[in-house]
Formats: C-alpha cells, sequence, structure tokens
C-alpha cells in the first residue's frame, strides 16, 4: 500500500492516543497526510479522527460521536466541492463497512467476491469516490467508539427512529460550520438501516437547519415506513428468491440457461400482475388457480411445488436460506446469499447462522483496528462496537419515505439514487424498486429518483467488478445532481 508515512498532527484537547479505556475526550481531533491514485491519478488528501459533542436541548453534553473525515487537500475552492454525509445502519452499526469496503480511500482486504483473506488490513482505493467529493464517516451513540457521556441521560435521547434524526441533525449542522462547509453542494448517503437515518436527516436538516441538499444515496434501503402488509409483504420476495436460485444454479434449464437480468423482469412482472392479486384473496382462492400459481412460483424459486403450497404461497425469507440447498447440507446467507454454510443438521426451518455475516465480520475486524492503528495513528484502549448497545429501539412513527419525499418536493435541486445488490434478502431488491414507486404516488418527482442494481448483496461493493460500478455509479450521481452555474432552484 502507497501511503505517505509523514503524519502532521494537530491535537484539540487531549491527545486522542492517550485516551481512557471507558471513553475519549468528547472533543479532539487528530489530522495525517496521505495520497491515493483513483482512476489513474494522484489523489492528495488530510485524514482527520476526531470527536464532536452531543449536547441536550439545555445546552449540556450528554455524549460525544466519533468521525473520520477526508478532505482533499490540493482544492481550494470548497464553495464548489462536493461534501458527503456517510452513515451505515443496525441501529448499532458502526461507520465501518461503507469506510473501508466501498467509498472510502482505503479498502480491506478480501477476495474479488468479498471473503476474508490473510494477512488482514488495508491498501488503496482506486475506485474512491474521494477524487469527486469530500467524505466523513460517522459513528452514531454507541457504535464505533461514540459513547454517552451523561450517566443521567435518558436512552431514549438516541434510541429510535425520531430520536436518532433529532440528536444527528444537530451534529451534522454543527461539523458543518467547524469544517466551514456551508457553501459546499452536500449529499448524504446511508446503508441499510442507514437509509432510514439518512430520509429522515435530509428532511429535519432542510426544515429544521435551513440546511439544503444535492442528493441522497440509499445502499440495500429498508422499508422507510412505507406499508406492504399482507400479500404484498409475501409475494415481494419472489423475485429475490429467483435470483437467488439462479446464482446457485438450482432453476428449471429453461431459466438456468438465460441470464439473470433476462428473467427478473419476467419474475417481477408476475409477482405484480397474477401473483399478489391472487395472494389477496387468501383462503378464498380457487384450488386450482392456486396450484397453478404454486408450480409457476416453484419455476422461479428452485423451491419445491409442494413447500410452496404447504406455505400457502407465502414461503418465508428464513424458512428459504434452509430449505434451497438442503439437499446439499448447505444453508444460504441472509444479507447474501451467495454466501453458503453449514448446520448443526439439516432439518429445521432456518439456518443457525447467517454465513455472509460471519465472513464480513472476519475480514473487517481485524482490518479496522489495524488501519486505526498503523494507517492513522490512532491508538485506544477503547473498543470499536462493530455493533452497538443500543435497544431497545423506538420504531414507532417512521415515515422516512415521506420524509425524503417532502425534501425532494421543497428542493427542486435534490436528487435521490437507491442502490440495491440482487442477492440480498435482508433487505431485497424489489422492495428497494417498490419503496421508490410508493414513495411518491404522483410521479411527479421520478425524474429524479433512480434505481440501481448489482449482482452481490447487501454491502454490493464487496464484490470486486460491483465495486468499481457502484461507486462509478455514485461519481455520475453527484456530477448529475450538481446543477449547472446559476441555475436556480425552482419548479
Amino acid at each position: 500500500m502507497k501511503r505517505s508515512i509523514l503524519s502532521v498532527l494537530t491535537f484539540l484537547g487531549i491527545s486522542l492516543s492517550l485516551m481512557a479505556q471507558e471513553k475519549l475526550n468528547s472533543d479532539s481531533s487528530a489530522t495525517s497526510k496521505h495520497q491515493v491514485t483513483i482512476k489513474g491519478k494522484v489523489v492528495p488528501y488530510s485524514a482527520t479522527v476526531g470527536t464532536q459533542p452531543v449536547w441536550d436541548n439545555d445546552g449540556k453534553e450528554v455524549a460525544y460521536l466519533f468521525y473520520t473525515y477526508y478532505e482533499r487537500n490540493d482544492i481550494s475552492d470548497k464553495a464548489n466541492r462536493p461534501l458527503v454525509i456517510s452513515f451505515n445502519g443496525g441501529p448499532g452499526s458502526a461507520s465501518i463497512w461503507m469506510h473501508i469496503a466501498y467509498t472510502g480511500p482505503v479498502l480491506l482486504n478480501i477476495d474479488d467476491e468479498g471473503n476474508p483473506v490473510q494477512p488482514y488490513g488495508v491498501k488503496d482505493n482506486p475506485h474512491s469516490i474521494l477524487d469527486v467529493a469530500d467524505i466523513v464517516y460517522v459513528d452514531p451513540v454507541n457504535t464505533g467508539y461514540s459513547r454517552i457521556t451523561d450517566k443521567e441521560a435518558k436512552r431514549s435521547m438516541f434510541f429510535g427512529v425520531n430520536a436518532d434524526i433529532d440528536y444527528l441533525a444537530e451534529w451534522v449542522r454543527t461539523f458543518v460550520n467547524r469544517q466551514n462547509r456551508w457553501a459546499s453542494p452536500k449529499f448524504l448517503i446511508g446503508e441499510s438501516y442507514g437509509t432510514t437515518r439518512v430520509s429522515g436527516l435530509v428532511n429535519r436538516l432542510q426544515g429544521n437547519e435551513w440546511m439544503y441538499f444535492n442528493g441522497v444515496v440509499l445502499v440495500s434501503p429498508t422499508d422507510l415506513g412505507i406499508d406492504r402488509e399482507g400479500p404484498i409483504a409475501a409475494a415481494n420476495y419472489l423475485p429475490y428468491y429467483a435470483a437467488t436460485a439462479w446464482y446457485h444454479g438450482v432453476l428449471d434449464p429453461s431459466l438456468q440457461s438465460k441470464d439473470l437480468e433476462e428473467i427478473l423482469p419476467e419474475v417481477e412482472e408476475f409477482t405484480v400482475s397474477e401473483l399478489i392479486p391472487a395472494m389477496v384473496k387468501g383462503g378464498f382462492l380457487e384450488e386450482e388457480r392456486k396450484e397453478s400459481l404454486a408450480k409457476r412460483m416453484s419455476l422461479y424459486s428452485g423451491l419445491d411445488e409442494r413447500v410452496i403450497l404447504e406455505h400457502n404461497l407465502a414461503v418465508p425469507t428464513s424458512y428459504f436460506w434452509k430449505e434451497l440447498l438442503r439437499d446439499k447440507g448447505l444453508t444460504i446467507g441472509r444479507l447474501d446469499s451467495r454466501y453458503r454454510g453449514i448446520d448443526r443438521q439439516d432439518a429445521g426451518t432456518r439456518y443457525d447462522h447467517d454465513p455472509a455475516l460471519t465472513a464480513w465480520n472476519h475480514a473487517f475486524a481485524p482490518a479496522f483496528n489495524d488501519y486505526m492503528i498503523n494507517g492513522l495513528n490512532f491508538k485506544t484502549d477503547l473498543n470499536y462496537y462493530l455493533f452497538g448497545p443500543v435497544h431497545p429501539w423506538d420504531r414507532s412513527g417512521d415515515r422516512t419515505g415521506e420524509n425524503l419525499r417532502s425534501a425532494v418536493a421543497q428542493n427542486p435541486y435534490l436528487h435521490v439514487m437507491i442502490q440495491s445488490g440482487y442477492y440480498d434478502g435482508g433487505t431485497d431488491y424489489f422492495n428497494a424498486k417498490y419503496s421508490m414507486w410508493q414513495m411518491d404516488p404522483s410521479g411527479k418527482l421520478k425524474d429524479r429518483l433512480e434505481w440501481k442494481g448489482y449482482r452481490s448483496g447487501h454491502m454490493m461493493y464487496l464484490r470486486s467488478e460491483d465495486l468499481e460500478t457502484a461507486n462509478d455509479d455514485i461519481r455520475d450521481f453527484i456530477q448529475k445532481a450538481l446543477p449547472e452555474k446559476g441555475a436556480p432552484a425552482k419548479y
């Protein structure tokens, strides 16, 4: 890895390398200089690791957030330099995933399909978006190195759909103020639950902090509070089942011989036009029609027709992950169904563990800790929470899909891009499309909403080919969302 050894350390308060076990200094930073080659061109940049407080309504410090901020340092015109604010999800997940595997200037050591390899560590990321935008990766309270500092603070201040949005909006405003980035075009990117977070944040920041954005990127989005109960919830998984069955080569030869993106439109059309209307009838669906549908579903899913009928056409995802390769003694992953696992026994209705998630933990945790110490000269005895203690999480009042629609409607500059992996069973690609379709029932905003699919799972960027394509898509999205000079924000 070609990285500058020279570190220019700027300390505000106590040195970050000498913090106590329980928490860091709540308002400190350390900056080092580096360079990376992106798209064949050398990009010099500064990397700042730091902490910034969270205050309550009375101005009392109650917590701090840890962040890593990458800023290209050969560009002085910050007014025209985009800023990307990045969150992961969980809830309870740190920002590590997109930080060292997707958009950032370093990339963890994995093979071309995303599997762990040794030695652990990171290398330069030739596909990073740092060439076109500065990036800050933020760890919400009780994730990464971020911690509550006031023992009297109520957990409900942080751990819920709307509480999360409330304090993060204030934190982002403060960060932008401190970094003098008010004039910059701004973008939010969130992955998984992070899509819930940024969909609510953009509306709150525009409406309460008067901070306006050019774009929001939703990576493997959640349901965003958009209703899909009953038949729709059950039927919408079929296209994902078809993609997964195709990947594992268990479809009927008439379909298996076709390319993935040839068969998915057929499955999607069947789902919308035939399966959902039929399932609406529930137990009153004609038996002959039910059997006919089960036969088609079997063709598309790789599951036995009998299994589908036993589940009244509504096969749970947990059962699918256990059943699809049961005859081979294998399970498949939830978050990325390309991964295969081995259970204690072949019998049962769900797997023992998600083989995708265990593989990712294996790859990420050692690499990130090594990078903090040896790449950014950041040393602490504090444990970096990949998944932190944030439960119980209050999920009530989730209207984040509507929040995002409102933000787009009120800001003619604002664009949205959704990125999905075809093999993601946690936040599947077809439900992401469904959310996009339902977000704007008027259809008047659809020219600023777009969806992109990739042949991988929840973290589509772990596959080398998709890493390049997905970053290029973000790069193009950023450029497209920047208005021409002097173009007014109006309809």
